[in-house]
């Protein structure tokens, strides 16, 4: 391995400067009294979970995990989502506590990426679980919520994609007849990569009825209509199921009055294998990826052993500020400069400023090298210099 340069940092890490991480930390603040105002309470987890729980649960790609050693030889993990380690939560401290539970979290999760990635491998993300309510009621709470939650931090322009992972399973194993075909498409559509999927099929040997069903697949995106149209493609018991709870959810949403932001999308796949009902997506008009994602996930409590169905969502904050398209511009601060015969008057001032809630930099004159070039940057500047006038403006 070749010595790192002096100022490079590890694959997908980034330096958060001040502008930015007064915007993120506004949006931040932002959703978290929106998802509060719903009775969400806030839960930390620790950085460092054991790759044999949390590691395997999490349904991230082994290869995107990162593994460290503690000194006992166990192979520890830096948290990959918080999906799984909250179920670990709600399966130990809090199995006293009677479902359904509203939890929320603000973090930092981990996905080591390859040199040609070009994708972070540490971000903020902000989320809320929902656990023990297998309703329609539940996965229209969270999606509500996901969007209430991105207009309290200003996107105003955006759509949320719903599927049913359900759905596409049935028709998928209705048509090609076993898991591993099945995968193969399933692969196409979580790529997203709807021309693949399509001449996928047609060299598949099927019925000309069959891939007309799988090809019909991908022309159901849109409004409520799409639920009818989804009917005739299916002729099994599980597909009706997921059907039926695509109706209930969206008679939620419409109760909500949220349905302008919704589009069903029948060819929705997550990376996520832990994913058993409801998945959505949420996109911005500045970006052409999601910026959040969510769904029902009713298997994952089982491995901690405390069955339980459970629904949620995640917000990727750096994707957010990016569909944004804006960054705040600092603070107004007030500079005070003095020398050393007036620096106790010069902390006075400080003092009573700040308590007025101003911003205030008190700066020895000594310490700076051009002053007019470096008072620039602050709306006002106050001069305690020798005997001069102590709120005279400079």
């Amino acid at each position: 391995m070749s010595q790192p340069f002096m100022f490079e940092k590890p694959i997908g890490m980034r330096d958060t400067l001040p502008a930015y991480y007064q915007t993120k930390r506004s949006v931040r603040d932002q959703m978290e009294e929106e998802i509060g105002s719903w009775g969400y309470l806030p839960i930390e987890t620790p950085a460092l979970e054991y790759y044999d729980t949390v590691g395997h649960a999490s349904a991230i790609l082994d290869q995107q995990l990162f593994k460290l050693l503690d000194q006992q030889g166990n192979t520890l993990v830096l948290r990959p989502d918080m999906t799984a380690p909250i179920a670990r939560v709600a399966a130990s401290s809090l199995k006293d506590h009677t479902f359904p539970l509203r939890l929320s979290y603000h973090t930092n999760v981990f996905r080591a990426q390859q040199r040609e990635g070009g994708r972070p491998a540490e971000f903020e993300q902000m989320g809320v679980e929902l656990v023990g309510d297998d309703t329609a009621s539940a996965d229209g709470e969270v999606i509500a919520l996901m969007i209430d939650a991105l207009k309290a931090a200003g996107l105003k322009d955006f759509q949320i994609a719903v599927g049913h992972i359900g759905y596409v399973n049935a028709l998928l194993l209705d048509v090609v007849g076993n898991e591993e075909r099945a995968g193969t498409l399933r692969r196409f559509l979580y790529e997203k990569n709807y021309v693949g999927f399509k001449h996928h099929v047609e060299s598949l040997d099927l019925s000309s009825i069959d891939e007309k069903r799988l090809l019909g697949l991908l022309k159901l995106r849109g409004g409520s209509e799409k639920l009818n149209e989804a009917e005739e493609l299916v002729y099994n018991g599980d597909a009706a199921k997921a059907l039926d709870n695509l109706r209930q959810l969206w008679d939620v949403l419409e109760g909500y009055g949220v349905t302008e932001h919704i589009k069903l999308d029948f060819n929705l796949v997550m990376h996520m294998s832990y994913y058993t009902g409801v998945v959505f997506e949420g996109y911005g008009s500045r970006l052409g990826f999601p910026l959040s994602s969510g769904g029902r996930y009713d298997e994952l409590l089982q491995k901690f052993n405390r069955p339980a169905q459970a629904t949620g969502f995640g917000i990727r904050l750096d994707l957010l500020v990016e569909a944004l398209g804006q960054t705040k511009q600092q603070p107004q601060q007030t500079c005070i400069l003095f020398s050393k015969e007036r620096r106790k008057e010069a902390i006075e001032e400080a003092k009573q400023q700040r308590e007025q809630g101003k911003r205030v930099v008190l700066q020895d004159l000594q310490g700076v090298g051009n002053v007019d070039e470096w008072s620039g940057a602050f709306s006002e500047v106050l001069s305690f210099i020798n005997n001069k006038k102590g709120d005279s403006n400079e």
